[in-house]
């Protein structure tokens, strides 16, 4: 048990570290373009996700969340 405590902790530090980085990823993505080098490609792949999913209206509600979710800590 303690092996899997020691990975769902590591899972959480990681993703701890990557949300501030998408959030400011799709920051600089919705501000300079989705033709930026590193930058768009995050913001073109979460836009891929995000269009399968459903209207491109929720790719900038998404964005928002993420971005206010990041700042609000």
């Amino acid at each position: 048990m303690d092996i899997f405590n020691k990975i769902i902790d590591f899972l959480n530090e990681v993703t701890r570290l990557l949300i501030p980085i998408v959030a400011v990823f799709l920051l600089l993505g919705i501000i300079f373009g989705p033709d930026t080098t590193f930058v768009g490609d995050v913001y073109k792949n979460i836009a891929e996700i995000l269009n399968t999913i459903g209207e491109d209206a929720i790719l900038g509600l998404i964005s928002i969340v993420i971005i206010l979710a990041y700042l609000k800590k």
